[in-house]
C-alpha cells in the first residue's frame, strides 16, 4: 500500500526548511578542522581476480584524521582521467569485496568505494571501525549517537568523510577532478546529498531514497528502519526530543539540497516505508541544481533497482558522453 501523500499532493510538496541558526558556519569549523589532518590516501594494488580493473585497497583520513577504509576501481582498457563515482552505503553496510562494485568501472568510469565508520556490515565486520565514544547514551544502531549536541552526533563525523572521501577522487591521478559523482541509496543517498550542498564543482549527484532528509516528517509517518530508533529513544527520553531535533537539523538533507548546484538525479518509491516518499520528493523540490526525479510507483525501499541504475546509467552518459 502507499505509505504517504497522494501521489499528486507529492508533486507540490515542499515544506519548510528546519536550517538552525549558524548552520554554514558549523560546517565549515567541521570541515576546516577535518582538514587540519592530511588526507595521507595509501593506495595498495589488490589482485581482485579482476582482469579487466585496476583495484586498490584504500584508506584515507577522515573526520579527526581516523583511517576510513575503501576500495579504488578503474578500468585497465581507458585512456586518460576518467570521471569518478564516489560511491556512499547504504545503513548497516559495509565495502564488501571488489566483485560487489563492478557497475561503474563496467561503464567507464573509476569508482571509489568508501567504508561506512562503525558499520563495515556482516561480510567484512570491523573493516572501518569508529573510534570515537557515545557521547551521550542512545539505543542500539547510529542515529542516537551523540544526539544531544551536534558537534558530538554521528552524523557529523561520516559526513566529513564522505567530503574526504570526494577530496580523495579528485587528487588521484586517474581521475578528472572536474568528473566528480557522488552516488548512493538510503543512508548513502542521503550522504551524498550532504556532500554536493558541501562540495561546489561536483559533476553530478545520484540521490536515491535519500535517508536523514526532512527528519521531523519522516518521524511522524514511519517507526520502519533507523528513524525507528529515534522514536524508540523519545519513547523514554521525553526531555530530549526539541534537544535531540535541533541536533538532527544540522544533519538534515534539506539543508544540503537548498545549497546544493551540481546536476542530480532523484530516484524514490511510494511504497517505502523506511524512507517515507514524501521526504524524498521534499528533497528534489529543494534541491537548488539542475535536476530528475525517478518515482516508482509498486516499488518499497529497493526503489527502483536495476532500473534506477539504468536510469543513473544514462543519465551519466548524457553529462558526459560515451
Amino acid at each position: 500500500m502507499f505509505t504517504d501523500l497522494p501521489l499528486d499532493e507529492l508533486r507540490r510538496y515542499r515544506p519548510p526548511l528546519p536550517e538552525p541558526p549558524g548552520f554554514d558556519a558549523f560546517w565549515h569549523r567541521t570541515l576546516d578542522e577535518a582538514r587540519a589532518h592530511d588526507l595521507a590516501p595509501r593506495f595498495t594494488p589488490l589482485d581482485g581476480g579482476l582482469t579487466q580493473l585496476h583495484v586498490d585497497d584504500l584508506d584515507f583520513a577522515g573526520f579527526g584524521g581516523h583511517r576510513i577504509r575503501g576500495w579504488f576501481l578503474r578500468p585497465r582498457a581507458a585512456a586518460g582521467p576518467l570521471p569518478c563515482v564516489v560511491q556512499y552505503l547504504g545503513y548497516g553496510g559495509g565495502r564488501m569485496f571488489p566483485h560487489d562494485w563492478l557497475l561503474w568501472p563496467s561503464a567507464g568510469y573509476a569508482t571509489l568505494v568508501m567504508d561506512t565508520r562503525g558499520q563495515s556490515g556482516p561480510n567484512r565486520p570491523g573493516e572501518t571501525p569508529d573510534p570515537v565514544g557515545i557521547a551521550h547514551p542512545g539505543i542500539p544502531g547510529k542515529l542516537t549517537q551523540g544526539l544531544l549536541d551536534p558537534d558530538t552526533h554521528y552524523y557529523r563525523r561520516l559526513i566529513t568523510d564522505a567530503v574526504r572521501a570526494v577530496e580523495v577522487a579528485r587528487g588521484h591521478p586517474a581521475v578528472d577532478a572536474a568528473r566528480i559523482v557522488v552516488a548512493g541509496g538510503s543512508q548513502g543517498g542521503g550522504l551524498a546529498l550532504a556532500v554536493a550542498g558541501l562540495v561546489p564543482g561536483l559533476a553530478a549527484a545520484l540521490i536515491d531514497v535519500p535517508f536523514l532528509t526532512h527528519v521531523r516528517r519522516a518521524l511522524d509517518v514511519t517507526d520502519h528502519g533507523p528513524y525507528g530508533e529515534l522514536a524508540r529513544y523519545f519513547a523514554g527520553q521525553r526531555d530530549h526530543v526539541d534537544t535531540a531535533l535541533h541536533t538532527l537539523d544540522h544533519f538534515d538533507g534539506l539543508n544540503f539540497a537548498v545549497r546544493a548546484t551540481a546536476p542530480a538525479l532523484f530516484g524514490t518509491a511510494l511504497r517505502d516505508d523506511v524512507v517515507p516518499p514524501s521526504t524524498g520528493f521534499a528533497a528534489h523540490h529543494h534541491y537548488a541544481g539542475d535536476k530528475q526525479l525517478e518515482v516508482w510507483r509498486f516499488n518499497s525501499h529497493e526503489s527502483g533497482g536495476g532500473a534506477q541504475r539504468t536510469a543513473e546509467i544514462r543519465f551519466l552518459r548524457k553529462l558526459f558522453g560515451g
